[in-house]
């Protein structure tokens, strides 16, 4: 795909409509936001743009109907306006006439922000680009604009009305987050990118499968290694005896099902590793057993684990981390994940972070080289590039780049 970015187009002295992914973690007591490391995330390119004398509005969502954290944006506009440092006007409204009038009579290089756009039924449906073209929200808006950006990489594996509309009506482009997630996944699938690492952990099983299945289909890793469950998935499909206790669990979560698919993947010759050793947790205690000889439940990989594991980091020149190894969210088992990503970010490699639950682990390691580091902001969105699914907001950018080059 041919993806445009704030370069190619250039907007000055224009009016901009900018879909950014300012959706963050809300408290569901107190109603306040938990993490606004999205909202930082789009300063770049809203400041690249108003510096050009451009008109900025902002479109976003948070949540969905019927969940605690759908809700307006009043208190994000209040943060945007703290990391820009300048105004933010919410419009509590989305395409209605105070939307429409606020837009008109805003001034060049200023900012509003629009409210939670999923208030707007047409945003809650999955369609083709073509189809949300021609939606209410897109044909009230659009007269309004010169130009869209899409900065919402975490959001572009849906296929709604403020993703994929707005890119046939108008000039449109990736914005920098967009770009920078965009160019970074690509090392992925650059053949001469390589050795190429993947550690593989945390509790999305299914995700992480369907990551590895691709991986391993497109010969896109050199070696795999695993933490967290999908390692015991594997433990399982090698026939490793965890031990009655985690086969529970694994049964609980429904794990198990997918030996099948885990013994596919390893009989094909796929380059996975699992755990030599675990950490597990009795009787309040925790232990270090070899992965032949569980007692205990498994709460981490264990340390001739994370030196294996280390001795691999050293030779890749891209590492791709999603997941963290073990049980993090208990400070008796997060080491092993500290370590690895330790030496992740001092190995020579190009090192692209994914989860949220290793992305807070970063959050501790103050300043990073970005020339050598990429934090992924998307979830899903992420999953499903590197499982080498179709993202629509990607390819509805890649569908104005092509009609541009007719006009």
């Amino acid at each position: 795909m041919n993806i445009p970015t704030m370069d190619d187009l250039n907007f000055t002295d224009s009016k901009v409509l900018v879909r950014i992914d300012i959706n963050s973690p809300i408290d569901a007591k107190t109603g306040k936001l938990l993490d606004d490391s999205r909202i930082r995330a789009h300063i770049e390119t809203i400041k690249e743009l108003t510096s050009k004398g451009n008109g900025v509005v902002l479109v976003s969502h948070q949540g969905r109907p019927g969940d605690s954290d759908f809700t307006d944006l009043e208190q994000h506009s209040k943060l945007l306006e703290k990391y820009l440092g300048m105004e933010v006007e919410f419009v509590g409204d989305v395409m209605g006439p105070y939307a429409r009038e606020r837009i008109k009579n805003m001034k060049s290089g200023s900012v509003l922000l629009l409210d939670n756009v999923r208030f707007v039924s047409e945003e809650l449906i999955e369609a083709s680009p073509l189809q949300h073209s021609k939606s209410f929200l897109i044909r009230r808006l659009q007269p309004f604009f010169q130009g869209y950006i899409n900065d919402a990489f975490a959001t572009a594996h849906r296929s709604q009305a403020s993703l994929v509309g707005f890119p046939l009506v108008l000039k449109s482009s990736a914005g920098r987050v967009m770009e920078k997630e965009v160019s970074a996944l690509a090392k992925v699938f650059n053949e001469e990118e390589s050795p190429k690492l993947f550690i593989m952990g945390g509790g999305k099983v299914l995700d992480s499968l369907r990551i590895i299945e691709n991986l391993v289909k497109r010969r896109l890793a050199d070696r795999i290694l695993t933490g967290g469950l999908i390692a015991e998935l594997f433990a399982v499909a090698k026939g490793l005896d965890l031990g009655k206790e985690n086969l529970q669990v694994l049964e609980k979560v429904g794990v198990l099902s997918l030996v099948p698919r885990a013994r596919k993947v390893l009989l094909s010759g796929a380059p996975i590793e699992i755990p030599v050793d675990f950490k597990v947790e009795r009787e309040g205690k925790v232990y270090e057993e070899p992965a032949s000889k569980i007692n205990g439940v498994i709460k981490d990989v264990g340390s001739t684990t994370v030196g294996i594991y280390s001795s691999f980091i050293r030779d890749a020149k891209i590492i791709v981390m999603r997941g963290p190894m073990g049980v993090i969210e208990d400070e008796r088992f997060r080491e092993s994940s500290r370590s690895l990503l330790m030496n992740s970010l001092e190995s020579q490699g190009y090192l692209i972070v994914g989860g949220g639950h290793m992305i807070s682990l970063i959050g501790g390691l103050g300043s990073l080289d970005n020339s050598k580091v990429h934090v992924s902001t998307g979830g899903g969105a992420l999953l499903l590039f590197l499982a080498g699914e179709r993202l629509p907001a990607l390819e509805a950018l890649d569908m104005s780049f092509r009609e541009m080059l007719k006009k």
